[in-house]
């Protein structure tokens, strides 16, 4: 039997592939919120919450004025960026509908509640932040029991503006 991954590993950062990379940058950005961190010409760019190198790679090495992968073809899903807490990610939200870009979804999942939608460059991405351990719902033998509940966005949104 394999041994289990040691329960510290995290994922630390996404890199995409993009069809322009000023593009990208203003969505993650100037949308999202992640600071530059560092560029290389016009060709990549590193961008970080805070003061970690960089959650989030872009380049255009490959991609500079490609298209978004077809439907019905592997590749990433989604990225998911975790915010500390229920404002925090109300206010994610008021950025995103503020851009005019539109959500693909949202959910109450039970451990965590999330929105979707997706990059300049067809990526899914997921913003979320994970209710307490304490109040993840869990079956009769202590399984995760998660779902698909509704989401109140607006909760999310005037949670936001009264912190």
């Amino acid at each position: 039997m394999t041994r289990p991954i040691h329960p510290a590993v995290r994922v630390g950062h996404i890199h995409l592939k993009v069809a322009d990379l000023e593009r990208a940058i203003g969505f993650y950005s100037g949308v999202l919120g992640f600071e530059v961190s560092q560029r290389y010409g016009t060709q990549a760019a590193f961008l970080a919450a805070g003061d970690y190198h960089h959650h989030i790679g872009l380049n255009t090495w490959d991609s500079a004025g490609g298209t978004p992968p077809a439907s019905g073809h592997t590749g990433l899903y989604h990225s998911a960026f975790l915010y500390p807490d229920r404002a925090s990610l109300g206010d994610a939200i008021k950025r995103v509908l503020a851009a005019g870009i539109e959500l693909d979804g949202a959910a109450d999942h039970g451990v965590s509640e999330a929105v979707y939608l997706r990059d300049p460059d067809g990526n899914g991405v997921e913003l979320y932040r994970d209710k307490p351990m304490s109040d993840w719902p869990r079956g009769a033998h202590g399984t995760l029991q998660m779902g698909n509940a509704r989401l109140d966005l607006q909760a999310l949104i005037d949670q936001a503006g009264a912190e």
